[in-house]
C-alpha cells in the first residue's frame, strides 16, 4: 500500500524508521535528478542531493504539514543547490546527528545514488543537457520543476516566491529559447 507523504513523516516521528528509507526512496531520482540539470556534474549533484535529504532530516520536526511535501523537499533542493554552487564547501556526513543523537548515515537507505539506468539515452541527455546549459539558471529551474517533477506552476510559485504569471512568463521564455537550440 503507498502511504501518503505526512503520514510516513508521521510515522517516522512516532519512531518508524522504514517509513523514511520510502520517503528517501520515493524522491531520491528526482532530486537527483533535478540537482544534476542545475549543476551538470554526477559527483556534485550526488553530493548536494545527501546534502538536501540531510537537511530535510534534520528538519522533518519544524515541517508544516498543511504544505505538499515534495514542493518542500525541492525547495530544499534548490536552495541546497544554490548555496553549493556558491561556497562549493562539502559536508561531513559521519559528523551529522538529529536532536536525538539518531546518525544520519544510520537512516539512509542501501541503495546507490546512482542507478546505472539513469542515464540509458546518453545521447539524448547530453543533447537536453546543451539546451538546457543556454537557460538562466531561474528558467531552468522553472522548466525542470514542471516538465520533470510535475509540479503546478502554483507549487513553483510558492518555492520562488514570485507571481504565477511571472512563473509561466519564465516557463514561456525558456520553452522559446529550448525551441530555437534544439530546432
Amino acid at each position: 500500500m503507498d502511504l501518503e507523504d505526512k503520514q510516513l513523516i508521521k510515522n517516522y516521528l512516532a519512531g518508524d524508521k522504514e517509513a523514511l528509507e520510502i520517503l528517501i526512496d520515493r524522491y531520491l531520482k528526482s532530486v537527483y535528478n533535478f540537482v544534476f540539470r542545475l549543476c551538470s556534474n554526477p559527483q556534485e549533484a550526488s553530493d548536494i542531493t545527501q546534502e538536501t535529504f540531510i537537511k530535510a532530516w534534520k528538519h522533518l520536526k519544524k515541517y508544516n504539514r498543511k504544505l505538499n511535501f515534495k514542493t518542500w523537499l525541492f525547495a530544499i533542493a534548490r536552495n541546497t543547490t544554490i548555496d553549493h554552487l556558491r561556497k562549493k564547501k562539502n559536508i561531513v556526513f559521519s559528523d551529522l546527528e538529529n536532536a536525538e543523537g539518531d546518525s544520519f548515515l544510520d537512516s539512509i537507505p542501501s541503495q546507490e545514488l546512482l542507478p546505472d539506468a539513469l542515464f540509458e539515452k546518453k545521447e539524448l541527455n547530453k543533447l537536453l543537457n546543451k539546451a538546457l546549459d543556454q537557460l538562466s539558471y531561474n528558467y531552468k529551474t522553472v522548466v525542470l520543476w514542471h516538465l520533470s517533477e510535475g509540479m503546478t506552476f502554483e507549487e513553483i510559485s510558492q518555492i520562488l516566491k514570485k507571481s504565477v504569471n511571472t512563473v509561466k512568463s519564465q516557463y514561456r521564455r525558456a520553452l522559446a529559447i529550448l525551441k530555437k537550440y534544439l530546432v
